[in-house]
């Protein structure tokens, strides 16, 4: 199936492809209670913070108080990027200079930021091409970036993050993950298939719903989330989805309205439940949609096999 058709595919329930616009967004906008108040005190760690969705979602925490760590692989853009934000709170902004599919780089990192008061990690890294690259032996760049590198940072943070109050995890995943079940295999892209880069990234982007459900169920002291920003304007779609982005581009999300419940899952009080859930403009939605995408038996805990496998030290 092409590129094109994957994404057909993933909006054919009724209503989804509204749903997934600014229009879908706008609508429901109009309910969303005032339950984002002062984060002062509280640390917020976005990854891929540098534009698009990730800068969003920073900006609107900043401007409400929070402690922010600013991660991406581009050190200028993350310096421009902790300027402009330290410009619009008094608390401290943090900019560090990492790339999430790396595994040695992710753990180093960890490392460093155990002692520090974060509260919410935001995994919003992101990167779809179309051709096969491997990181590292059944680790591609896809899965590296999506799912290896937050795993592996959120491991190491665990400690940190049960001994503060209220903590969560975001995963900031798609709607594209509707056209596919949970395929551990089917993300390493062995030999010989042909590689397609809108498939691969729907592979992780369902990998991640399915993995924040898991861990909710294994860790109760700390929230998890998954959620989907509707289709939005940013340079990554515009970029590696040139004839989608072509043609929905006037219906395409504005970044502060894709972020709108990334900062939601973040700082809202009381706190978003169940842990666990799917999101949608602040409220739960199906994490499947189409026939045949549950995950088949056993397949949740081949994820975390290999998942341990892949971030082990070498």
């Amino acid at each position: 199936m092409s590129a094109w058709r994957q994404l057909v595919a993933a909006t054919r329930a009724p209503g989804v492809a509204w749903a997934f616009s600014r229009l879908g967004y706008r609508q429901r906008a109009r309910a969303f209670a005032d339950d984002l108040g002062d984060l002062t005190g509280r640390g917020v760690l976005v990854t891929g913070a540098t534009s698009g969705l990730g800068l969003a979602a920073a900006r609107a925490l900043a401007r409400r108080g929070a402690r922010l760590w600013l991660l991406g692989r581009d050190g200028a853009r993350g310096e421009a990027a902790r300027a402009e934000l330290a410009a619009l709170t008094p608390a401290p902004v943090v900019a560090l200079q990492v790339d999430v599919g790396d595994p040695g780089a992710v753990r180093a990192l960890a490392d460093r930021l155990l002692g520090e008061p974060i509260d919410v990690l935001v995994h919003n890294a992101g990167a779809l091409v179309h051709e096969r690259r491997l990181v590292a032996p059944r680790l591609e760049l896809h899965a590296a970036v999506h799912l290896a590198g937050p795993y592996l940072l959120t491991t190491r943070l665990l400690p940190a993050l049960r001994a503060r109050r209220d903590a969560r995890v975001v995963f900031v995943s798609s709607g594209g993950m509707y056209s596919e079940r949970l395929d551990v295999a089917a993300m390493a892209w062995p030999p010989g298939v042909r590689f397609d880069g809108v498939r691969a990234y729907a592979l992780v982007k369902r990998a991640q719903v399915e993995l924040v459900a898991s861990w909710a169920a294994r860790e109760p002291a700390v929230a998890f989330h998954a959620m989907h920003p509707g289709w939005a304007d940013t340079p990554g779609v515009a970029t590696a989805l040139p004839r989608f982005y072509q043609a929905t581009r006037r219906w395409l999300r504005s970044p502060d309205e894709g972020a709108d419940t990334i900062v939601w899952l973040a700082g809202a009080e009381p706190a978003p439940a169940p842990s666990g859930t799917f999101w949608l403009d602040r409220a739960p939605v199906r994490r499947h949609l189409l026939p045949g995408t549950e995950p088949p038996p056993g397949e949740v805990d081949a994820l975390w096999r290999w998942l341990d496998e892949v971030t082990a030290p070498a």
